[in-house]
């Protein structure tokens, strides 16, 4: 077994029309053993910038504290919100840094930039080589199961409350099928001047 399904669980990230969603399960589980049900993987980097960390738990917690550090020292040195591009090259840089020994999460970002409100989304593997997306971008042990549902119901220029709808969809009818992710779900929608959070019901078994 990979040590990235270990921990088990899925992200996805959606591009809307000006708004962004990303959504997690919140399954830790330890292989086929459920440890927990509420279990965080989508961190807020900004105040419309976020980041979900699917893979090794442990790794999870670590990089979304020193995530959390390095933007704090970005802001203060250059006094002006970071955008969700240069963000990713952040991630990009610090899993880089660790390729011989690498973190083992693959992050999906999302975001609007501070200045543009221009919807962002990327995801990258372990050693930060990034993948930019126009339409969703997901990681997990989902992954498979979560492509067929997105591509099924993702449509361009989604409006928040219809994003909200796919996301979820795809999320919950993905780890539906996936034995190491689900036990229920979190969805974030970003716009300019707001995020709304809202939790989601799946099958609990």
């Amino acid at each position: 077994m990979s040590i990235m399904s270990y921990n088990g669980g899925c992200v996805i990230a959606m591009k809307g029309k000006g708004c962004v969603a990303i959504a997690a399960d919140r399954r830790l589980g330890v292989q086929g053993h459920t440890v927990s049900t509420d279990f965080k993987k989508i961190f807020e980097m900004g105040p419309t910038l976020m980041v979900g960390l699917p893979g090794l738990a442990t790794d999870t917690l670590t990089v979304s504290q020193r995530l959390k550090f390095r933007i704090n020292l970005y802001e203060l040195r250059e006094n002006r919100r970071i955008s969700p591009k240069t963000f990713g090259s952040v991630v990009s840089n610090l899993l880089y840094e660790r390729r011989f020994g690498p973190y083992f999460i693959s992050p999906v970002i999302a975001g609007l930039d501070p200045k543009t409100s221009e919807p962002y989304i990327s995801t990258m593997d372990l050693i930060g080589c990034i993948d930019e997306s126009d339409d969703f971008v997901l990681a997990g042990t989902a992954e498979e199961q979560a492509f067929g549902m997105c591509e099924t119901l993702w449509e361009p220029d989604l409006e928040p409350d219809d994003l909200f709808e796919t996301i979820s969809q795809a999320l919950v009818n993905a780890v539906d099928r996936d034995a190491m992710s689900g036990w229920g779900a979190i969805v974030y929608v970003i716009e300019k001047d707001k995020i709304t959070e809202r939790t989601v019901k799946t099958r609990m078994d």
